[in-house]
């Protein structure tokens, strides 16, 4: 329970630190670049990719596209945390595990039964309540559409994953490390491009906030795949487990440390989301 333990708090902490970036100016696009570039470090350091199975012909287009998606939606993951807040945020990434579920009933030929149908509906309704605002401002009007990208980031980011792991041609583990060089290469690229066409500095300061982004966000993949390993015969309880997690622990951080206001239907969808998630993973247990 502890590597479980540790991926909950350095997803949490990726969401505190994108929230803090407002505050103190960071450049959210630099901070993701370096972030990347420190997450290819410790990939070479704790994986250890087999380079020797690695050749352009074996790159699939599932990496180039998880290597392309992964910095966009870091982007508006950021956009989310600072315009709907941390707690709201948290919410809508989990909730993209129903978008998972449906493709594994659509895609991956998953029988689902009566628990896992109501789950879904319950997080459907999650969903609708959680992003629910009374608009008092222009500065936070689009705030629904960052949390809905979010929602459906992860999504499509989670599916990737699942295919990627069915892919055999090279390890899992050095995919992820060709999928960060992809994020990297392309992320570098747009702020060298802002630098020379839009006179934006390259600060130190990002830097030293990507790399510790970095640390966390990389974090919450090892120990994520590590209480897998652990606990290699109960997987529903890891994702169960990380996704209520999550959103407990977001919500108040994000309730109690940044004094982010959630209105009563917003916390009728908090409700809705976390009876979700369990009607989801009762449906696992009683499948197996």
């Amino acid at each position: 329970m502890i590597f479980l333990l540790l991926s909950i708090i350095c997803s949490v902490t990726v969401g505190v630190l994108l929230k803090l970036a407002k505050r103190y100016q960071i450049n959210v696009m630099q901070a993701v670049t370096w972030n990347y570039l420190f997450a290819i470090g410790l990939s070479l350091f704790f994986f250890k990719p087999d380079f020797s199975s690695v050749s352009f012909s074996l790159i699939s287009p599932v990496y180039i596209a998880l290597g392309i998606l992964l910095p966009i939606i870091f982007l508006f993951q950021g956009f989310a945390v600072r315009q709907a807040g941390l707690a709201k945020t948290d919410i809508a990434q989990r909730l993209s595990l129903l978008i998972s579920l449906c493709a594994a009933y659509f895609i991956f030929n998953e029988n689902f039964d009566r628990l896992k149908y109501v789950g879904i509906i319950f997080g459907f309704v999650a969903i609708v309540l959680t992003m629910y605002k009374k608009q008092t401002s222009s500065n936070n009007k689009y705030s629904w559409l960052y949390l809905l990208l979010v929602f459906a980031g992860f999504g499509v980011i989670d599916i990737l994953f699942k295919l990627v792991s069915q892919l055999n041609e090279i390890p899992y583990t050095t995919a992820l490390f060709v999928i960060f060089c992809i994020s990297f290469v392309l992320s570098l690229a747009y702020i060298l491009y802002l630098a020379i066409a839009k006179k934006t500095k390259i600060q130190l300061i990002n830097f030293v906030c990507g790399c510790i982004l970095g640390l966390f966000n990389f974090g919450n993949i090892l120990f994520y795949l590590k209480a897998h390993r652990a606990m290699a015969e109960n997987p529903s309880t890891v994702f169960a487990a990380m996704n209520i997690g999550v959103i407990i622990i977001g919500s108040l951080i994000g309730i109690l440390v940044f004094k982010e206001r959630l209105s009563k239907w917003n916390y009728t969808g908090l409700v809705f989301a976390l009876i979700a998630i369990v009607l989801i993973t009762l449906s696992k247990l009683h499948a197996v």
